[in-house]
């Protein structure tokens, strides 16, 4: 097996024993680059379904509580529970408390017209969590939204690597492909960022100067995919036909992919018949789409030279591009990066003197340079992106088909899973179980500094994966996953090295953030 290094630096520590002393103790941390197994084969070789182990002898073995209820009636109540009557989080809450159990048996929207089966088996604690990771039990295909998957007109025609198990051949190939696009450009990332978020943070001060708050969302937005097209694509969007107008095309393509799965907050009748009972017609966003893939193909000549090196046609590979730039790259951001900066706010005044301390210390002692190697100096700013990934995961959800019968681990009893269903996680649950974790509902801004904190990182599942591990060819944890952590890092240090403090209103429905105070670095 071969053996590719990817660019960013692996986020797994490797602890050394402590030693015993009446004072506390600095911790050193030994960061391992990732690498991910690169098969000489075309294809990756997924072990076959095991057997149902032993039945363990430490738990009772429980039926699965819960139940779909009448065919077509049943998936629409709970479609409308879920949206309008109660909401995601009591929905989930509700069930969980009247089952007296994290393991139950639901349905998940859209289902009725879009899902044909909205079955599921709900799983909500950090314990059996992950054998939604774990490949010999579950497969992954057309699974990335869960019940339903978009047409693919949305996508070129192709199913795109996220729809893929990795016992698909071209799984292998366009995560290699990924590897190669985010190696290649690994000395582009930092100085692009500071270029895109200068910019941004240059025009949400004179907006804050103008009308006394500005918003964040529209402005961010531009930010990301100016960043992302200039770091990883080596184009200024502005400098060419789609100008400043990506970011809005990218939207309406993400509505009419995620629409199933969202509500506008309109009269819940006609709410629900506009985006759960009927599909949007791909037709509605073909031209917009089209100029994307234009840009993506004008400008990933290398990455294009690759592709067909891997034996994908430039055509496939362009479109997963598209795919991995726009949707999971600038939705995950235009999700995670509201989010944090809400949570750093939140928290304080004493936090965000503690952070800018941290960071402008390092970054003075490395030459007045941002790093990666300055950014592992900083235990705190790290612990704040991990909390801020736990807490508030961008991708709540994640899927998996029972391969074979198995059993399900919970931390109070063990359930039978039949072959063929289907098995789904609600992450924010998962990663807030009070039996993993202290304070569980709480922004704790130190919870991953030091040995004990980082030991906690096997419990973070934001990326389809714990975080303690790494993304490969062969799993269906995020590509960029350190990728998504290196830039939030980013935004923290840019922040704090402009800024003492800073001040926020949120909105919930729309989500949407304003900033109405930013204090200056004085120090």
């Amino acid at each position: 097996m071969a053996s590719t290094s990817l660019a960013f630096p692996s986020l797994q520590p490797k602890f050394q024993t402590p030693r015993k002393s009446s004072k506390p103790t600095t911790r050193r941390v030994i960061v391992r680059p990732i690498s991910a197994s690169v098969s000489e084969k075309p294809s990756v070789s997924v072990p076959p379904a095991s057997v149902v182990p032993a039945e363990p002898i430490n738990l009772p073995i429980r039926k699965i509580p819960g139940n779909y209820g009448i065919p077509f009636v049943g998936p629409i109540k709970d479609r409308f529970d879920y949206f309008y009557n109660q909401g995601r989080e009591e929905y989930f809450k509700s069930r969980m408390q009247k089952y007296q159990s994290t393991v139950f048996r639901a349905n998940m929207p859209p289902g009725p017209l879009i899902a044909s089966n909205p079955n599921v088996i709900v799983l909500l604690d950090g314990k059996s969590f992950p054998v939604l990771f774990d490949l010999t039990k579950v497969e992954k295909k057309d699974l990335f939204l869960g019940t339903f998957m978009p047409s693919t007109e949305l996508t070129g025609g192709y199913r795109v690597l996220s729809y893929l198990d990795p016992s698909e051949p071209n799984h292998g190939k366009l995560k290699r492909l990924l590897f190669f696009l985010f190696k290649s450009r690994r000395d582009h990332v930092i100085p692009e960022f500071h270029c895109s978020y200068t910019e941004l943070f240059d025009g949400l001060e004179k907006e804050l100067a103008k009308e006394g708050k500005a918003a964040f969302g529209d402005p961010s937005d531009v930010a990301a995919f100016n960043f992302l097209a200039r770091s990883l694509h080596g184009t200024n969007p502005a400098e060419t036909k789609l100008g400043l107008d990506a970011p809005k095309m990218i939207r309406k393509w993400l509505f009419l992919q995620l629409g199933p799965l969202l509500t506008l907050g309109l009269p819940k009748h006609i709410d629900d018949l506009l985006l759960h009972t009927f599909r949007l017609p791909p037709f509605l966003v073909k031209a917009d789409y089209q100029k994307l893939y234009e840009f993506f193909y004008e400008s990933s000549g290398s990455v294009l030279d690759e592709a067909e090196r891997l034996g994908i046609s430039r055509e496939e590979a362009c479109h997963n591009l598209l795919f991995a730039t726009c949707f999971n790259s600038f939705g995950g951001l235009k999700i995670s990066f509201p989010n944090l900066i809400k949570l750093i706010a939140r928290a304080g005044v004493k936090l965000h003197t503690e952070l800018a301390q941290e960071i402008r210390s390092v970054i003075q002692s490395n030459g007045g340079k941002i790093t990666m190697a300055a950014m592992e100096q900083m235990p705190l700013m790290k612990s704040v992106v991990y909390e801020s990934l736990r807490i508030e995961p961008p991708v709540p959800f994640q899927y998996g088909k029972a391969k074979c019968d198995l059993l399900i681990e919970s931390h109070d009893a063990v359930f039978r899973v039949k072959e063929g269903e289907m098995i789904f996680g609600y992450q924010p649950f998962a990663t807030k179980d009070p039996k993993i974790f202290d304070r569980p509902e709480e922004f704790v801004a130190d919870r991953f500094v030091g040995e004990e904190g980082e030991s906690l990182l096997k419990h973070v599942f934001w990326s389809n994966g714990p975080e303690s591990e790494s993304p490969s060819v062969g799993n269906k944890q995020c590509a960029g996953k350190d990728f998504v952590v290196l830039v939030s890092r980013l935004l923290v240090v840019e922040l704090f090295l402009r800024y003492d403090s800073f001040e926020i209103e949120f909105d919930t429905l729309p989500p949407a953030l304003t900033l109405t105070s930013l204090k200056k670095a004085s120090f």
